[in-house]
């Protein structure tokens, strides 16, 4: 799930535009620089895990991923912003979720 993180992070980063005509056409031109800073915290976010990928790391992941799902919540019924705010939420719940719930729990 790490890889597919960096994959989005990349073409956030890389492609705003691209993104956000595809999946929220409403989103405005003037905000893409939301899309490329979410971009980077999903390539470091992802790197981390890959790159140190126990259980403390992932749960951190965790938390960031539900932190940006909750503070999309006030925006899901935006006209310009609902349609970004629901999919990046739900994708970031999702994957925390998917994370925790896979991740080995501490041997001892």
């Amino acid at each position: 799930m790490a890889c597919l993180g960096l994959l989005v992070g990349g073409v956030l980063l890389a492609r705003p535009q691209e993104v956000a005509d595809r999946v929220a056409p409403a989103f405005p031109t003037s905000r893409l620089w939301l899309a490329r800073a979410l971009g980077v915290r999903l390539l470091v976010q992802h790197g981390a895990v890959l790159a140190v990928p126990d259980r403390g790391v992932v749960r951190a992941s965790s938390a960031v991923d539900l932190l940006h799902a909750a503070t999309m919540v006030p925006f899901v019924a935006s006209p310009q912003y609902g349609r970004a705010a629901r999919i990046t939420g739900g994708l970031a719940a999702a994957y925390a979720a998917v994370a925790l719930s896979v991740t080995p729990s501490t041997g001892g």
